[in-house]
């Protein structure tokens, strides 16, 4: 038989178990034989009822920032812990303060990127072509980190330099597409020379000759226009006619080169400009352009050098890895071609060409009126020459943060003697010239001696076309007008704002994108076609269309 027997005394437990069959004894301090006895005591401590509620107190504190850094923990682990040890493992540095080991593997990765960032990577290390190439060879060959981060950096300096080449090959594609002439355009001048020479109405006299006085009338509004694109110097005609509150006043002096003069004669003289009148000339019809007066530009035309510099390769000499794709962009745009076209120097000529006007406005070819420019004629210039917009204020600094640092090279000892980087500079384009102001200034002379000190220092003082000579030729003589008369930028700066397009009384398409290319800008060009006459029977069979 069995007998379990509890003692309590204040501070101790007692307890003895007892096994016989033969002898109970239920006396309070009973005992049993030492073979049949079994005793175990346990011996505790009292535990009071504050004890525990305090106890409590500090578990239900600490649990939940054990759940909450036990729950981050696993969010944030990169591998996910399926067991306690594991959990223990990456939870116990934090709950001693220790930061785990990923921490300090990612703090030695950093430390041999900072080491690899100043070497050259070896040139036979072989680079993977693609990241899948990249895990097997780590699997395969166990590269170290080292090893590792020269690779990555390999790799990532071979795809910059790949994403720059093409960025450059882009530039020049750019550059050769807005130097060509397109398709269209060049069919629709080869059929108004063939029009001109089989039909007589295309070599009508412009104007007629009763209109011929009006041409040097002073009480009208003379813009000239020097181009050789027939439908480009359509849109500026048509553009001004349409925008003008009194057209019957205008008179367009449209100057061109002597292959394109029968085309240009031909357009206009098939399409009526009425109430407007427009004379069409060759540089070949000037008596005056001969080349005792124009010794400079005979100059330009040939110069070897020069030819060299706008026909030559146009990569030579420009270091890809050094130079900025927007710098180069610039470089390749000052060597367009048409820098050294005797037409592009022409309207520095405007008093001699037009001797008996006193004032006109003068516009490039790859602009569009849209308002009407009658109120140029009264704005006083108060003795200057030259009503220009300036070029260096205005809240778009790429295309209004022009001054003369852009232009010239302030490294050359004349440069730097003799002009201000900080200047502003203004845009030609459309401007308002008092030719007879103009006519009692040596900016002629001028603009002839710096040319030649650039064709002298074989074209160290300026790279740029026209604009630098005029720059400098003007200096003094520029009176600035308000800039909603001449936006420029429209073609090279695709983030034009539409709103300030359309309150502006000319846009100007300056730079590559021009509106007849393909890669003019899409959003920009339906202010130019919208002029253009696309049902014309010649534009239509030159398959020119929107």
């Amino acid at each position: 038989m069995q007998l379990l027997h509890i003692s309590s005394h204040s501070m101790t437990t007692s307890i003895t178990i007892s096994t016989n069959n033969n002898n109970i004894n239920n006396n309070n301090g009973g005992s049993f034989t030492s073979e049949d006895l079994m005793k175990i005591k346990i011996a505790a401590r009292h535990i009071s009822y504050r004890t525990i509620f305090h106890t409590i107190l500090i578990l239900a504190f600490l649990l939940p920032f054990v759940f909450i850094l036990t729950a981050l923990v696993t969010f944030e682990g990169v591998n996910n812990c399926s067991s306690i040890h594991c959990l223990g493992r990456r939870l116990g540095p934090k709950l001693l303060g220790r930061g785990d080991d990923s921490e300090r593997y990612l703090t030695d990765f950093y430390t041999v990127l900072n080491q690899v960032h100043s070497e050259e990577v070896p040139d036979d290390l072989k680079l993977p072509d693609n990241f899948q190439q990249l895990v097997s060879e780590m699997k395969n060959n166990k590269y170290n980190t080292k090893t590792f981060a020269l690779i990555l950096k390999g790799m990532m300096e071979r795809s910059e330099r790949e994403i720059r080449e093409s960025k450059f090959q882009e530039l020049m594609n750019k550059h050769f597409a807005a130097t060509s002439i397109p398709k269209g355009i060049h069919c629709l001048s080869l059929r108004l020379i063939d029009e001109y020479s089989s039909n007589a109405h295309a070599r009508k006299q412009l104007p007629p000759p009763e209109l011929l006085p009006l041409l040097s009338d002073n009480s009208y509004h003379h813009f000239i226009l020097f181009t050789d694109n027939i439908l480009a110097a359509s849109v500026v005609v048509s553009s001004a006619v349409q925008s003008s509150l009194r057209p019957e006043k205008i008179v367009f002096h449209v100057i061109t080169d002597k292959k394109t003069y029968a085309g240009m004669h031909s357009w206009f003289a098939l399409n009526s400009m009425s109430p407007s009148i427009v004379e069409v000339k060759g540089v070949h019809q000037f008596d005056w352009l001969t080349r005792d007066n124009v010794p400079v530009l005979e100059a330009v035309e040939n110069y070897d050098g020069v030819r060299n510099y706008y026909h030559g390769n146009h990569v030579a000499g420009a270091n890809i890895n050094v130079i900025s794709p927007r710098l180069f962009a610039s470089k390749l745009q000052a060597r367009s071609p048409k820098y050294i076209s005797l037409l592009n120097h022409l309207r520095i000529y405007l008093p001699e060409l037009f001797p008996n006007l006193d004032k006109v406005v003068f516009l490039d070819d790859d602009i569009v009126i849209q308002r009407d420019l009658s109120p140029l004629w009264d704005i006083d210039l108060g003795g200057k020459v030259n009503g220009a917009v300036e070029t260096c204020k205005g809240e778009d600094s790429w295309v209004m943060g022009k001054r003369f640092k852009i232009y010239f090279n302030f490294s050359h000892p004349l440069v730097a003697k003799s002009l201000d980087p900080e200047e502003c500079a203004w845009a030609f384009g459309m401007n308002i010239f008092d030719l007879r102001a103009w006519r009692k200034t040596n900016i002629r002379d001028t603009y002839h001696s710096w040319l030649k000190e650039n064709l002298k220092s074989n074209l160290t003082l300026w790279k740029l076309g026209t604009l630098p000579p005029a720059l400098i030729a003007f200096r003094g003589y520029v009176h600035p007008i308000d800039t909603s008369w001449h936006m420029l930028g429209l073609g090279y700066q695709n983030n034009t704002s539409i709103e300030s397009v359309k309150k502006a009384a000319v846009i100007h398409y300056n730079g590559q994108s021009k509106p007849w290319l393909e890669i003019g800008f899409e959003h920009l060009r339906p202010f130019w076609s919208k002029y253009v006459n696309y049902s014309n029977e010649f534009v239509k069979n030159c398959h020119i269309s929107e």
